[in-house]
């Protein structure tokens, strides 16, 4: 007799028990911070750059799932695509053939790209991470891997060993042999690589942790220095690319760079099957896979599965047809300007920077003494505060989901669904502008909050 598995009916019956359940078996501290900052919230439906709560309430996505969304959520093409590759019931996984998907995909991600050649295929972007890892070293014979100042490129331990956050690495040491180097620092770079033991620098053309761009020229004066060096040059476009910055891949913002290898993950998935790319040079593939016998020495068990495969030839598809590239360029360009136009006004706001989709919304220490006395509390307390008082109100009054960029940091990012435009742009705008003019008014429910979260800061030293 066949039992029936009944998705929809198991959800109706137990999705209110969706926070119990979050505490109870997975990882307790999540609801209780969702709790605590008012994030605790029943999202039921999501749909392009905006999803919906249980009691039908509609919200703007300036998220974008980390920046796995960057279709939005169902897309129509990609959800196709996925029905598709279904109803063909393919041959996968057999793990003893070559299936035409991921030669297909490879092929349309390598021509993006025309001075790499090759591509392999994992679930994740710290997977990606890993595979160059571990090319680099193999290939260049070399331990050592530098990576930048606040970078962030995946938490196992091969990517965490090139976290540069002590706070994602403290108590998991030891890790791969590594050597911190400030962002734009070439005479940093040049005294490591001197040393002789460097296998790679990895890089994000533009930091996710406060948003900080690559200075100009920097990464072609890097590669100029590895490679003089018989170092490798490695970039995370996991978070950067598919056209996040206003070009396919943020490191072509800059003339004359080419990465050995390129590490892509997040959009790729259309954001519903993980997956994660590792492109590089045919070199360096054919020194890792030397022979018969190394043909397995670097796998993943779901790597390269059909349903992956075929999201992410659907996400290339929409993107050329849809121009979702230029729609970046374009609409981030413009809520860069509306918001940098804002900076003269309020003094909490130091900074804004970044490009395309990708913008860091930066405060500082205020001038005037009322709001210098309030800001100087919420440092005291704990750093990151009141980029915190900033997020907590565009959700709850104005349902607009927004991140902090980092621990400790004073910056919102920005990296919404690259399908927004104008419209939403003018309603981020409005909403922002309606929280600053209260947060320098010097009092109302902003301000309680901030004590709420001072209280909660000084409680969990």
């Amino acid at each position: 007799m066949t039992t029936e598995f009944d998705l929809g009916a198991l959800l109706a019956e137990r999705g209110a028990e969706r926070y119990e359940l979050h505490g109870k078996y997975l990882n307790h501290q999540l609801p209780r911070m969702l709790h605590t900052i008012g994030f605790d919230k029943f999202y039921d439906r999501g749909e392009g750059a905006h999803f919906w709560d249980a009691d039908g309430n509609e919200y703007l996505d300036m998220l974008a799932g980390f920046g796995v969304m960057g279709l939005g959520r169902h897309h129509p093409v990609v959800r196709k695509a996925l029905h598709d590759v279904l109803d063909a019931q393919l041959a996968d996984l057999t793990r003893f053939d070559c299936q035409p998907l991921p030669g297909l995909l490879a092929e349309k991600l390598l021509a993006h790209s025309p001075h790499l050649d090759r591509v392999f295929f994992g679930n994740s972007g710290t997977e990606a991470v890993e595979t160059a890892l571990k090319f680099a070293r193999y290939a260049t014979g070399r331990p050592r891997v530098l990576y930048c100042d606040h970078a962030f490129h995946g938490l196992t331990t091969g990517s965490l060993s090139v976290n540069g956050e002590s706070g994602f690495r403290d108590g998991f040491a030891p890790l791969l042999p590594d050597t911190p180097v400030p962002l734009g620092d070439l005479d940093a770079l040049a005294a490591e690589l001197a040393k002789g033991d460097v296998a790679a620098l990895i890089v994000e053309p533009i930091q996710g942790k406060g948003v900080h761009e690559a200075p100009p020229g920097y990464l072609r004066a890097a590669q100029e220095l590895l490679h003089r060096h018989k170092a490798l040059l490695v970039v995370d476009e996991v978070q950067t690319g598919l056209g996040r910055t206003g070009d396919f891949y943020a490191y072509q913002h800059e003339d004359g760079v080419e990465p050995d290898l390129v590490c892509v993950a997040k959009a790729l998935s259309g954001g519903y099957v993980p997956v994660g790319a590792t492109l590089g040079k045919d070199w360096i593939f054919k020194k890792v896979y030397s022979s018969m016998d190394r043909v397995l020495v670097h796998s993943a068990s779901f790597g390269s599965n059909a349903q992956a495969m075929a999201a992410g030839l659907a996400v290339l598809a929409v993107m050329e047809n849809e121009q979702i590239v230029a729609n970046a360029r374009l609409t981030g360009e413009l809520l860069k300007s509306r918001l940098a136009a804002l900076t003269d006004t309020y003094e909490l706001l130091a900074d804004v920077r970044g490009r395309g989709l990708m913008i860091g919304i930066e405060f500082g220490r205020p001038r005037s003494l009322k709001l210098r006395s309030r800001w100087t509390m919420l440092q005291a307390a704990r750093k990151g505060l009141f980029a915190q008082m900033v997020v907590v109100p565009l959700l709850q009054r104005h349902r607009i989901l927004t991140q902090v960029s980092g621990d400790h940091l004073e910056v919102i990012k920005l990296i919404p669904p690259l399908v927004i435009g104008e419209a939403e742009v003018d309603r981020f705008v409005e909403a922002f502008t309606a929280v600053m003019d209260e947060a320098h008014s010097g009092g109302g429910l902003m301000w309680d909050f901030g004590r709420t979260l001072v209280k909660q800061a000084v409680a969990n030293r």
